[in-house]
């Protein structure tokens, strides 16, 4: 490993060189089944030919001109965002923290323009929104957190789940501007909140004139079963957050607004250099084209069903299984002990994932993987639980 790349992940020595669908290679010619997609980025697997074509063609013509012009590409890509959300304009930029941090700043600007000196966001346990200085406080992970103070001000934080905690807040803070939060946790460990959580959010929103902010970073793009999470809610925000799957790992982050929300921002509020660039839209516009003509939203969540029936009868009763959940192929099995090491296991076996929360297995397989890989999937992870 070159002692030249900063030392800011834990990495395995291990160097993958190519890819193909729902598999990697490394430079020693071993292969292995991909359960993590790049930690929900790839959902359209590795060398997708569509994407690649699309990032071809468009780098042949041009990659950059600035947010000072206008770019055609971006303004379809919103346009197509816009249909599929609900939403009525987007800002650009490179990654989910950067897109949160819009959120943040609309937010706040929305809360001043109130005559609110001290807007305040109300952010949930365990959440995790980047590690930018404010989503970093936003995030609900101490750990994290630890020797970056002072955090950034303007955040209370509430438990996860817990409607009745945040209207508590509401009654004893005059200063809540929004409610921020995850529609389903993913490195909070794959949560998934009661089915009327997010209408009971949204009703308080309403009622508090708050904006309701959803960070879909990793559960939107189809991962779930809808093209995002929220629509199985039967809601709409006012500030939706992805990024992630959204270009097939070409960086780039939106943060989608609606209603009063939309119209908080004016020239000179905000900004990115490289945000929607033309190449990045292109990627974005083919990976959209794909998710819609192969209904990938509605195989994820059949898929995702299949994935979890087949864990509930291997693992569900194990005593050392305390819960199996997820919402299409956003999957978590969360054990009774930390179990960092079936990450080496599992590489060993041939399957990359993750362990998250420190005793969640996480798997974010890609959106295309066929019925015989998830099932491989499936006896790989349930051979390593059962051998605990």
């Amino acid at each position: 490993m070159s002692e030249h790349v900063m030392p800011t992940y834990g990495r395995l020595d291990i160097a993958f060189v190519s890819g193909e669908g729902a598999w990697l290679t490394d430079d020693k010619g071993n292969r292995y089944l991909d359960g993590l997609s790049g930690l929900g980025v790839v959902g359209l697997g590795h060398a997708h030919p569509r994407v690649s074509n699309a990032i071809a063609a468009q780098s042949s013509i041009l990659l950059h001109t600035s947010n000072l012009y206008r770019i055609p590409s971006q303004e379809r890509l919103a346009d197509r965002l816009a249909e599929i959300s609900g939403m009525d304009n987007m800002f650009f930029c490179n990654s989910g923290a950067e897109a949160n941090e819009c959120a943040i700043k609309i937010a706040r600007l929305y809360g001043h323009n109130r005559g609110i000196e001290t807007p305040t966001i109300i952010v949930i346990d365990a959440a995790f929104h980047g590690r930018t200085l404010a989503t970093l406080t936003a995030t609900g992970n101490r750990k994290v957190q630890a020797g970056f103070e002072p955090l950034v001000g303007g955040f209370v934080r509430a438990p996860f789940n817990n409607v009745e905690a945040i209207e508590n807040i509401a009654r004893n803070n005059n200063n809540i501007v929004a409610i921020m939060l995850e529609p389903i946790q993913g490195e909070g460990g794959i949560q998934v909140p009661d089915e009327n959580y997010l209408s009971r959010l949204r009703a308080l929103c309403d009622e508090s004139g708050w904006f309701l902010i959803l960070d879909e970073v990793q559960s939107g793009n189809a991962r779930t079963g809808s093209y995002f999470a929220y629509q199985q809610a039967g809601i709409v925000p006012d500030l939706l957050t992805t990024a992630k799957g959204l270009a097939n790992g070409l960086p780039i982050g939106v943060c989608m607004a609606r209603g009063e929300a939309a119209k908080v921002f004016a020239p000179g509020n905000h900004g990115s250099t490289f945000g929607g660039n033309p190449l990045a839209c292109a990627a974005a516009a083919a990976v959209i084209d794909e998710i819609e003509e192969k209904d990938l939203a509605e195989r994820a969540g059949q898929l995702g069903d299949r994935m979890r029936q087949n864990f509930e009868q291997r693992l569900g009763a194990l005593n050392n299984v305390r819960e199996i959940r997820g919402k299409g192929l956003m999957i978590g099995i969360e054990l009774d002990q930390p179990c960092g090491e079936l990450v080496q296991k599992a590489m060993a076996k041939g399957l990359l994932l993750n362990v998250t929360a420190d005793s969640v297995i996480r798997l974010l397989p890609p959106l295309i993987i066929s019925d015989d890989e998830a099932d491989q999937i499936c006896e790989i992870v349930c051979s390593l639980v059962e051998s605990l």
